[in-house]
């Protein structure tokens, strides 16, 4: 009977230390969605309420999505640029370029329009 016991007692001692892991290893995610929300939600605000100058409004909308590609990056994909391999780096880079050329292509194309359209 006493074996029994102890042997109860084993697993309920692990399943203690699995909960704490599984605990431990949601914090980042759960921090990250959290950062991810209030990052979302100051320009949705600052634009509902009209508190800035359109320019500046769209500044902070800016840094603001800069801010959350990094903690996108950090905690949902664990891309830590100190401890980065190689590969991801250049895979990371190259996304950055591809981003840079569909929206600066989007945007000198739109403008293009615009210009034509209005002169």
């Amino acid at each position: 009977m006493q074996t029994t016991d102890r042997s109860a007692a084993d697993r309920a001692a692990m399943d203690r230390a699995a909960m704490d892991r599984a605990e431990s290893l949601q914090q980042p995610y759960l921090k990250g969605f959290v950062l991810a929300l209030v990052l979302t939600g100051i320009p949705f605000g600052l634009v509902a309420a009209g508190l800035l100058p359109p320019f500046t409004t769209l500044v902070v909308i800016a840094v603001l999505a800069v801010v959350q590609v990094v903690v996108h990056l950090r905690y949902f994909l664990h891309i830590d640029l100190q401890s980065t391999p190689r590969e991801n780096l250049l895979a990371l880079a190259f996304a950055g370029v591809l981003i840079f050329l569909m929206v600066g292509g989007t945007l000198w194309i739109m403008l293009d329009l615009n210009a034509r359209m209005t002169g």
